[in-house]
């Protein structure tokens, strides 16, 4: 019998199997490593997006920078030379153009309202039809007549519902008082092109509304108006914000169905700054009209601020 103390020891770490394949270590980079090929990718990746920055600094950035400044410009009329001055600012907030752009702010918090609530409806009731074909039908026709809107709308408006409009003399509306170039006839000609607009916006948000909620809140005792109270409205809250909002700026920024339908005889800062572009009022008074411009700026700005978060938020509940 051999001696057990002369064989030798056996090897540390672990015991191949047989048959088993042995671990192929990994290969090395052939380019030095990964963070270098990372490096290397994201400077590929700069010559793609050079031709979009440079279409932003041409179509927007040069247009804002020219905005600004011949907001704060002012011309000597004598000298013809340009001076730093915030008159052009202070004039476009006062007096009659501080008229306009208040009546600019209540057409659209008003309008944007009511489409955001009749919009919503209309969702909820193509929402809930057992008839597919109906909500094929309202989508497509929303889509159409959330475009539908300028001129052309103004023009088909006044044939219906104006003075001598066929609808007006059918039903004998000149009677009642109602004129279509007021701020109603305005709110019926928006409200148009802005409901179904809140249509197509809304109803991604109403189908995210899972099944099971409902059916969860069925099971713990909630009524229909209960389960609408504390889980449906919350959870869409953000979306129905967020469609209040584009609302509101698709309305702020609506010009030409305004300045067909009803002139100038409205206070609204997008005809006030056509006039003082074009000059119908005083001459000279395009530095004003950038003025002007620039307050609509901010405040689509202060918009977009808002819609941002409300779409994110909206996103991660019923993404």
């Amino acid at each position: 019998m051999p001696d057990q103390s002369a064989l030798p020891a056996p090897a540390a770490g672990p015991v191949p199997v047989a048959g088993a394949a042995a671990p192929v270590p990994p290969a090395p980079d052939a380019r030095g490593g990964g963070a270098p090929r990372r490096r290397g990718a994201r400077r590929h990746r700069w010559p793609v997006v050079v031709p979009f920055f440079a279409f932003l600094a041409v179509c927007f950035g040069l247009p804002a920078g020219t905005m600004v400044y011949g907001a704060f410009t002012v011309l000597d009329p004598e000298s013809g030379a340009s001076r730093f001055s915030t008159e052009n600012v202070s004039g476009s907030l006062s007096g009659a153009y501080a008229t306009g752009l208040t009546g600019s702010v209540e057409l659209s918090l008003f309008t944007a309202l009511l489409a955001t609530v009749i919009g919503t409806l209309i969702a909820q009731a193509v929402v809930t039809s057992p008839r597919p074909a109906l909500r094929g039908i309202v989508v497509s026709a929303s889509g159409v007549l959330a475009n539908f809107s300028g001129a052309p709308l103004a023009f088909a408006f006044i044939a219906t519902l104006g003075t001598t409009g066929t609808v007006t003399q059918l039903l004998h509306l000149d009677r009642t008082g109602f004129s279509l170039y007021s701020f109603t006839g305005l709110v019926l000609a928006y409200l148009y092109f802005m409901v179904p607009l809140m249509v197509v916006t809304v109803l991604p948000a109403l189908d995210g509304l899972r099944s099971q909620w409902q059916e969860a809140a069925a099971s713990c005792g909630a009524t229909r108006g209960q389960y609408w109270r504390h889980v449906g409205i919350p959870v869409l809250t953000p979306s129905l914000l967020g469609g209040a909002v584009l609302m509101f700026g698709t309305a702020f920024a609506s010009h030409a169905t305004a300045a067909v339908m009803v002139g100038s005889s409205q206070p609204l800062i997008t005809i006030q700054i056509a006039n003082a572009l074009n000059g119908n009022v005083l001459v000279g008074q395009e530095n004003l009209a950038l003025a002007m411009s620039l307050n609509m700026v901010v405040i689509a700005l202060l918009v977009m601020a808002v819609q941002i978060p409300l779409q994110r938020r909206s996103a991660r509940w019923l993404g």
